[in-house]
């Protein structure tokens, strides 16, 4: 199968899994289903594990239908067209990012959109959740507390100037580090300033807030922790530590 039609194929199934409504297909059971069925090594635009209105109060349906559908599907169309017919088409994102220095804007600025979202969507859920015990005594070993460790976030994700993420990563030293980049760069990329494994990150673009928050980005980012999958982040925690990679 030819490599356009193949993805639109994916666009129409995750396009059909997401739509809002009472639909079988829109249940958070069968989208779970779906984002588990589409490895990140093979491009796929993942479903949304979770209605548009899911994360209310704290992130607004219309925000989440225009982040999800315009920007992140626009980063993903954009990123399999910059790597029509090259060796990047088979490629996992890990890879391409370990050799970013090499690629151009196209590949850098839409692979990282493509990927970072990815990661947010999965790190943040309706469902009430607490850290492991094993990443919370990390979090407290490395940052003095839980409070000392959320503060750092804030701080690194409220000075982050214009647009880009903050990050909780796991470096080669196996501590717990925050960190920031710019646009949509990110810890795995080898040329930015701080490396790492990421287990945790926060988009803060405008148009992941501005809807709904309008220029009060630290108000956001203090929503941000009521809907945080700590069970997700935990997994990718442990997966870290063995020097494995969750996706």
């Amino acid at each position: 199968m030819k490599r356009r039609q193949f993805i639109g194929l994916i666009g129409l199934g995750a396009a059909g899994a997401c739509a809002p409504g009472g639909n079988k297909s829109n249940s958070t059971e069968s989208k779970n289903e779906a984002l588990k069925a589409a490895p990140i090594s093979g491009h796929f635009f993942p479903a949304l594990p979770y209605n548009y209105n899911a994360l209310e109060p704290y992130i607004d349906a219309e925000t989440m239908e225009l982040h999800y559908d315009k920007h992140h599907r626009g980063y993903y169309k954009k990123f399999t067209a910059a790597i029509d017919d090259s060796s990047l088409e088979t490629m996992s994102m890990r890879d391409v990012f370990g050799e970013m220095s090499k690629h151009n804007d196209g590949v850098r600025n839409n692979g990282g959109g493509y990927y970072n979202h990815m990661l947010f969507w999965e790190n943040l859920s309706p469902e009430k959740s607490e850290p492991s015990a094993r990443l919370l005594s990390h979090i407290v070993k490395n940052f003095k507390s839980f409070e000392g460790f959320k503060e750092a976030f804030y701080k690194a994700a409220k000075t982050r100037f214009g647009s880009g993420w903050a990050w909780l990563v796991l470096t080669d030293d196996r501590k717990l580090k925050i960190t920031s980049t710019p646009n949509q760069d990110n810890p795995l990329m080898d040329d930015v300033e701080e490396r790492g494994i990421p287990l945790m990150t926060i988009d803060v673009w405008e148009h992941a807030y501005y809807l709904n928050y309008q220029n009060r980005r630290g108000d956001y980012i203090n929503a941000f922790w009521s809907i945080v999958n700590w069970k997700v982040v935990s997994k990718r925690f442990e997966k870290a530590l063995k020097g494995e990679w969750l996706g």
